[in-house]
């Protein structure tokens, strides 16, 4: 048993795993070194690879790890992509996914016929292996939060054109090389593609919707995640495609289902960056074999060509892609970074090329070179853009009202909303405020305080799952409404949610004195679908709002609900407040927004044709005696009783200046529980 871990390579598993978690562990301090901590995983992996120290051994498990870590990068990219970017930069995604493929190709073709002196066959196969890449640095991206921007967007789809193009190549040659090419062939390709495309794309879509909205618990619904992207690599697999593809298109499937902000996503971000992706890029070094370059010449040529060809045809089609569509330098220099490194297709190729006899050792260690070249390159330039258009974004794409403090009150005291609540606090606040929460709880004063803090208790719970820090107040008192009241100025919120039912069109004592008595943003909320079904907000603004104090506070609740949830969002209003809103609208980029006319609430009926199953109404109201009240604002409960019963709905009434007050009733909306 000692001789287990006194002995090298280690073959005791607790040895190694925790080598493997120190190795991990280490790796961000060679940012002090300004290397990237994925360089310095790679690094770790020649280091203690078979072919160096030798103090571990490439076996199966790594081998599996590596699989689910390649994996894992690609299911990110596709569930962190931001759909609306994707969508209006799909045109620029297939430029360079077009610039991406051939000019690796010419030049691969070109440079290895007549430089390595190959033949033709040899050739295109290894241009093949030049034209497809692998997003290796793309938890790089992740971790500066740019993941939903255009760059990102062009780059990943130019990945999945280039990628499936250099695999279709691969099976050609492959097939040619057997003499199988036939119209058998060409056959079995197109029923192939079509099945991948008619399971991808509208069987496990249902699946996943069905599932994730009917099954709350936390560790069934990883589960059942991971198990949908390993079937949908393990089909394409099955079906002569890499698998990188399916778990991309997984990604993709999840991404409107999986709140860029919820717990689950937290969760999949966590295991992946911690775990898989770490054990994938050690698992790169340790196939580095640095003594090949010692062999003899032809290897060293071979590796020099290769690498040198790789990068510079990446860096050609990223800068023509930038001088074509009118990128800045620092979207040019990421899209390059990200497209340059090498690893899963490659891979493929040069096992599949190797093993027919188009390619000899020289490529396979040329490649494995290539490889550890690319991969550096990539992060090393990767980490600097990311960096630089992270500063960039944050200085176009301003908050409003950032002076002032964000503090969101979530009075709570059923188990059943409590969820949805703290849940819609997460999505409205801004995404880098990590201390915005606070949760209410008002007992009597002759109740026992054990189920309410039993409620704060799991809320809190609920937050820390995205990384949220939650405070937790728990009050006795027989007036809800003042000890509400109280705790907002207690704690100087600037935002009050709150859970509405709609039993029938009577207004709440309670709600009825909060909103007259407070002056702060007030969203009332009514959930009866879970929010990962909302695939749209529609948002009905009334004259005159963009004149009221809150009118930027309650434009970027919406907007940041809307982004989270990666949906898109409707306006409605009359024209000076559509313009008003288009203002606030043109500081971000990757919002997808549409403007539609109302110029009279005796209009309001028209939602009516507009609101489909899926989507979120956000109403702006007002309070008496402000500019934006209309009497007729007081139909709006029994329009969504009658109308929108089956919708997600939220009630806004915007801040008010200081000095506002009302008296009186307000209006009969709902009755909220």
């Amino acid at each position: 048993m000692i001789a287990d871990w006194q002995t090298l390579p280690l073959t005791n598993p607790i040895a190694i795993f925790l080598l493997v978690l120190l190795v991990i562990l280490g790796a961000p301090f060679l940012n002090k070194l300004k290397i990237p901590h994925i360089v310095g995983l790679i690094l770790a992996g020649v280091l203690l690879g078979p072919f160096g120290l030798h103090v571990l051994e490439n076996d199966k498990s790594f081998e599996l790890f590596g699989k689910v870590g390649i994996l894992y990068i690609m299911f990110l990219a596709g569930l962190e992509i931001d759909l609306n970017t994707l969508k209006k930069n799909s045109t620029k995604g297939i430029i360079f996914g077009a610039y991406t493929f051939l000019i690796p190709m010419v030049l691969g073709t070109l440079t290895s016929f007549y430089l390595l002196h190959f033949n033709w066959t040899t050739s295109i196969l290894l241009a093949s292996m030049y034209a497809s890449h692998t997003l290796i640095a793309y938890p790089i991206v992740s971790r500066m939060g740019i993941s939903r921007s255009r760059s990102i967007s062009i780059t990943v789809s130019g990945t999945i054109i280039t990628v499936t193009l250099a695999l279709l190549i691969l099976a050609i040659i492959v097939a040619l090389e057997s003499s199988q090419i036939n119209t058998a062939f060409w056959i079995r390709l197109g029923v192939s593609y079509c099945i991948f495309v008619f399971v991808l794309f509208f069987l496990f879509p249902k699946i996943a919707r069905f599932f994730l909205t009917r099954y709350s618990d936390s560790i069934l619904q990883y589960i059942f995640v991971l198990a949908l992207v390993f079937a949908a690599s393990l089909l394409a697999q099955v079906l002569g495609i890499e698998g990188v593809l399916g778990a991309f298109f997984a990604g993709l499937i999840l991404n409107r289902l999986i709140p860029n902000v919820s717990p689950l996503m937290n969760r999949i971000e966590f295991i992946g960056n911690a775990i898989f992706i770490p054990f994938f890029l050690i698992s790169i070094g340790m196939m580095v074999d640095i003594r090949s370059f010692f062999v003899g010449f032809e290897t060293l040529l071979v590796a020099v060509v290769m690498s040198v060809v790789a990068t510079v045809a990446k860096w050609l089609a990223a800068f023509v892609t930038q001088k074509q569509c009118h990128l800045s330098s620092t979207e040019g220099n990421l899209i390059f970074g990200l497209s340059n490194g090498q690893a899963a297709a490659t891979l493929a190729a040069v096992t599949i090329g190797y093993n027919i006899g188009l390619f000899n050792d020289a490529v396979l260690n040329g490649t494995i070179v290539m490889i550890l070249v690319t991969c550096a390159i990539s992060s090393i330039v990767t980490e600097r853009a990311a960096r630089k258009l992270a500063v960039e974004e944050a200085k176009t794409e301003k908050s409003f009202r950032s002076d002032l403090p964000e503090r969101i009150l979530i009075p709570i005291s059923n188990p059943e909303t409590m969820p949805q609540l703290v849940e819609i606090g997460n999505l409205i606040k801004r995404p880098n405020n990590v201390k915005a929460l606070f949760a209410l709880n008002i007992e009597a004063m002759n109740d026992e305080n054990v189920v309410g803090g039993k409620l704060l208790e799991n809320a809190c719970k609920l937050a820390a799952a995205t990384d949220n820090e939650m405070v937790a107040i728990q009050k006795n008192d027989m007036n809800v409404a003042n000890s509400i009241l109280e705790t907002m100025s207690e704690q100087n919120i600037s935002d009050l949610v709150m859970g509405v039912h709609a039993i029938n069109n009577v207004y709440s004592p309670t709600i009825e004195h909060i909103i007259a008595k407070s002056n702060e943003n007030i969203i009332l909320c009514g959930t009866p679908q879970p929010l990962n079904k909302v695939k749209r907000l529609v948002v009905v603004v009334p004259s005159s709002a963009e004149l009221e104090e809150g009118f930027e506070l309650w434009f970027e609740r919406v907007k940041n609900f809307t982004t989270q949830l990666g949906g898109k969002l409707l306006f409605f209003a009359d024209k000076s407040t559509t313009e008003a809103l288009k203002t606030l609208c043109a500081s971000y980029k990757t919002l997808n927004v549409k403007f539609s006319e109302l110029e009279h609430w005796e209009d309001f009926l028209i939602l009516t044709k507009e609101v489909k199953k899926n989507d979120a109404l956000a109403i702006v109201l007002a309070r008496r005696a402000t500019l934006s009240y209309q009497p007729l604002m007081g139909k709006v409960p029994y329009y969504i009783n009658k109308y929108f019963a089956n919708n997600n709905f939220m009630l806004i009434f915007p801040k008010q200046s200081n000095s506002f007050e009302t008296t009186g009733k307000l209006f009969n909306p709902l009755y909220f529980k």
